[in-house]
């Protein structure tokens, strides 16, 4: 496979769209909160938050917090790169068959290791599925993926 098909995940998600992957999410939240910091928004956060139109900013100490969160949200290798999380059933299922990717298992439209996804790609992976499937990996990169799509 080329550079760009090793980002393609065993559940046919493209992990070069994940926003873990390209680590911008990462980047921004880390930017926001040096820049809130550098103008000591959490005092100017205190004074606004009596006003009504501002109200929300007393809980801006929660906001720094989910943002500190999210700047740890950084994927520096996919599961091909022996990167994800050891309980991805697919990468485990997929090395032990011996093959590339579901697409080459005939089960994948009913698979239960898939269903996880479901949470946040809709049924997007088995759209990506189909597809690599029909008109393989290197077609796949080129054209049209799908993060999320509606069932």
């Amino acid at each position: 496979m080329s550079r760009k098909s090793d980002l393609i995940g065993y559940c046919g998600i493209y992990c070069g769209d994940c926003p873990g992957h390209t680590q911008t999410a990462a980047n921004l939240a880390r930017d926001m909160r040096k820049e809130l910091r550098q103008h000591r928004f959490d005092k100017t956060a205190q004074v606004l938050a009596k006003f009504p139109l501002f109200k929300q900013l007393k809980d801006y100490h929660v906001c720094y917090a989910v943002l500190g969160t999210m700047t740890k949200l950084r994927c520096e290798r996919p599961c091909r790169s022996k990167g994800g999380s050891p309980k991805y059933g697919p990468m485990g299922c997929c090395r032990k068959r011996k093959i590339d990717g579901c697409w080459q298992c005939d089960d994948f439209p009913t698979c239960k290791k898939l269903r996880f996804l479901e949470v946040n790609h809709g049924v997007a992976h088995l759209r990506n599925l189909r597809k690599i499937k029909k008109a393989g990996p290197a077609a796949f990169v080129k054209g049209k993926r799908y993060w999320y799509a509606a069932k």
